[in-house]
């Protein structure tokens, strides 16, 4: 964890200057820098208004990710329009070269029977609509990745 680098990333993307924080909590502009510098570190009540004042909970100060937070900005402020205008395959091969690979070697329309039988499963035993049962079986996969 580097707490400095999560405050100065915090104050950044809500726009505040180190002397305007500094002002709103009634510390010098010096005491900041040394913050975002992990030069020191706030007390726990001056640490919970900063992340008052950066509209995050405590937590997410924390243990805050510029990278983590703007996905989620995006995935939160996004569309079906503008989703469907994205190549996701081709954005995502670029770090996971598979891919591009996977479609000359493996046998697809096999797996596309077999996922479309439990898609169908879940919308017939839990009565979900086609995305919710496509996304809870995705979450499924994720699950099963995760426990590995």
């Amino acid at each position: 964890m580097n707490l400095g680098k999560n405050l100065f990333n915090a104050r950044k993307k809500s726009g505040f200057s180190q002397e305007e924080i500094a002002e709103k909590l009634g510390v010098t502009r010096q005491t900041i820098s040394k913050w975002e510098t992990d030069e020191s570190v706030p007390d726990i009540v001056q640490t919970k208004k900063l992340a008052v004042l950066y509209k995050l909970s405590l937590d997410e100060l924390v243990k805050f990710d510029i990278e983590l937070s703007e996905i989620e900005k995006y995935i939160e402020n996004s569309n079906e329009e503008i989703n469907n205008k994205i190549d996701w395959t081709n954005v995502w091969s670029k770090k996971y070269p598979i891919l591009k690979k996977y479609k000359k070697e493996v046998d697809i329309e096999e797996y596309i029977i077999k996922l479309n039988e439990m898609l169908f499963k879940l919308k017939k035993d839990y009565k979900y609509n086609d995305l919710d049962a496509f996304l809870v079986l995705k979450d499924i996969l994720s699950i099963i990745w995760k426990d590995r």
